[in-house]
């Protein structure tokens, strides 16, 4: 029996499926760096379980190869539009214009290291337009990741709702946009969504409002792909220099709520290898969606050398001497915050090959610690699930001011000094 076998024969079918779906999605290379990271897991069945559950989507980001992004709909809904948002070349754009049918053929472009295809409208009648739907048809059933385009105005009827069936019968992830928002009025966004969403047995927050002709909102569909499908996360990076932040921050909020789980467990929560596992992981992530090739090995000892396991332990014992804090408050606070503070050093050492100081990483965590508490405390005294945990703990982060803006952060890193 080879070791993934025997590794994944330790849990329950319906986990046996996550690990497959990770380990399937490996190239030969990435097998042998995911091998060398699961032998480092304890041998504890339960808390092994809870691990490859909750952290399946950062070895997705940290690992996934997809990159081929369709954007299809209706004609005359923004898709070329959107697609001159995400291409790199001025030569590669698509003609637009308000007449529908301005594209007829499907048209790939290099948007950095994955492929963005604009596609003719998918709804048109007539012998011209049964080509043009085949043609889009045959885009999505090449493409890893769907883009739904719809139209705000024309709003989802028969037709859109028979496409969208038909596109999701693919079972591709996607994401579904609603674009020429500014056309309706800022009052009347909320209600048009809630009807699209209606009208696709979708729920309203599944889909984004957008104005394509802008490119305001292209980090939230960024930012919704890769929620969608992790796997995208390293190409989109690589793609979109400009948009790494955000990126990376999601990669960082997801490992920030496994740790978080992870230490509700009744173990030592600083003493705790998979803290290292996920850690290192998330490093591998950070690193891909900033283009620096680095290995497992590498990853690892770059989380060793900060020394935050020393650092938590020491929070924890001061922390723990105020009293009136719940322990499995404490644990999950500190090991959350000390995996952000990673993330956070990890993202200036790719970026700028800067280690933090002791000091300015002293404080990070110490800050993060704080802001972490204040979410935790909404829990009261009741002790949640461990998947509650997660999901209020990314919520929180990903809704974070810091997304869109780190410049405070990376100032009050400054004002201690970032610099070893």
């Amino acid at each position: 029996m080879s070791q993934i076998d025997d590794f994944i024969n330790r849990f329950p079918p319906d986990v046996q499926d996550t690990i497959r779906l990770v380990w399937n999605s490996l190239g030969v290379n990435e097998q042998t760096s995911f091998l060398s990271l699961i032998s480092s897991f304890p041998n504890n069945p339960k808390l092994v379980k809870t691990l490859v559950k909750l952290s399946s989507v950062q070895f997705r980001q940290a690992f996934g190869h997809k990159r081929s992004v369709a954007i299809i709909g209706p004609a005359n809904v923004g898709k070329s539009t959107l697609y001159n948002q995400m291409v790199h070349d001025k030569i590669d754009m698509a003609a637009v214009g308000p007449l529908p049918g301005t594209t007829r053929n499907n048209q790939p472009a290099d948007a950095g290291l994955f492929t963005v295809v604009d596609t003719p409208g998918a709804d048109a009648v007539g012998l011209v337009g049964e080509h043009e739907h085949e043609l889009a048809l045959h885009a999505a059933q090449q493409a890893d990741f769907l883009v739904l385009v719809f139209d705000s105005i024309q709003g989802i009827k028969r037709s859109e709702r028979e496409l969208f069936d038909e596109l999701t019968a693919l079972k591709k992830p996607y994401i579904v946009l609603l674009n020429k928002t500014d056309l309706v009025g800022p009052k009347l966004v909320e209600s048009i969504v809630a009807k699209a969403a209606e009208n696709l047995g979708l729920r309203p927050e599944q889909i984004i409002p957008i104005v394509a002709k802008d490119g305001k909102n292209l980090s939230r569909i960024l930012l919704a792909i890769v929620a969608a499908e992790p796997e995208m996360a390293a190409a989109l990076g690589q793609a979109m220099p400009e948009y790494r932040w955000q990126l990376a921050w999601k990669s960082i909020a997801g490992a920030a709520s496994v740790s978080a789980a992870i230490a509700l467990a009744p173990l030592p929560v600083i003493d705790f290898i998979p803290l290292l596992v996920i850690q290192s992981v998330m490093v591998l992530g950070v690193a891909r969606v900033y283009n620096v090739q680095t290995t497992p090995k590498v990853a690892t000892e770059l989380v060793g050398t900060f020394g935050l396991g020393l650092l938590a332990r020491t929070l924890f014992r001061e922390l723990s001497r105020l009293g009136g804090i719940p322990g499995w408050i404490l644990g999950a606070a500190i090991a959350a915050a000390t995996t952000m503070a990673m993330g956070y050093a990890s993202i200036l050492w790719f970026e700028k090959g800067q280690k933090m100081s002791p000091a300015a990483l002293k404080q990070l965590t110490q800050e993060f610690t704080k802001y972490m508490l204040e979410i935790l405390k909404g829990f009261g005294k009741r002790k949640p699930s461990k998947e509650e945990l997660y999901a209020r703990i990314t919520n929180s982060l990903e809704e974070s001011p810091i997304v869109e803006d780190r410049s405070k952060l990376d100032a009050r890193a400054a004002e201690v000094g970032d610099l070893d």
